[in-house]
């Protein structure tokens, strides 16, 4: 059985997108789409970071569900096309596998808000965040290293 978040990815990602008609990468930080109906989504760095369509090393798996925290102050570095129907976005954080298709930008632009706070949701659920974690120095601990 499916659950009600996967339920609505499914019904959502089988709704054919309007024609794509406008793609501007605005890097570092966010890419605008437009499509032939009028609707225009303007999706941040972060926003598309954390829905990558590729399966990440960078990720935890907790009870089956994929969380990527830490991720606020991600850039984007290029977006290289993939032959018409969509690019695959080169990140700062050297993730650069997934492929998103116009129909999947059309689909994480229509559900922005839902999407943004689930993450949230889980984050908090998990003691995650969206900022990146201190990292320490060789051989001390953060305490150590802050006095």
């Amino acid at each position: 059985m499916l659950t009600i978040p996967r339920a609505i990815r499914a019904i959502h990602t089988n709704v054919v997108a309007p024609r794509l008609t406008k793609f501007t990468l605005r890097a570092p930080k966010r890419v605008e789409v437009e499509y032939g109906n009028g609707d225009k989504f303007s999706l941040s760095a972060e926003f598309l970071r954390i829905h990558s369509p590729a399966v990440d090393g960078k990720l935890r798996s907790i009870g089956g569900e994929k969380v990527i925290s830490g991720r606020r102050h991600v850039g984007i570095m290029s977006a290289e096309p993939v032959g018409n129907y969509g690019i695959r976005i080169v990140f700062d954080d050297l993730h650069k596998t997934g492929i998103y298709t116009w129909d999947y930008f059309f689909h994480l632009g229509s559900n922005k808000f839902s999407l943004s706070k689930d993450y949230i949701r889980t984050l908090k659920r998990h003691g995650l965040s969206r900022d990146p974690g201190r990292r320490s120095f060789a051989g001390c601990s953060s305490s150590a290293a802050s006095s």
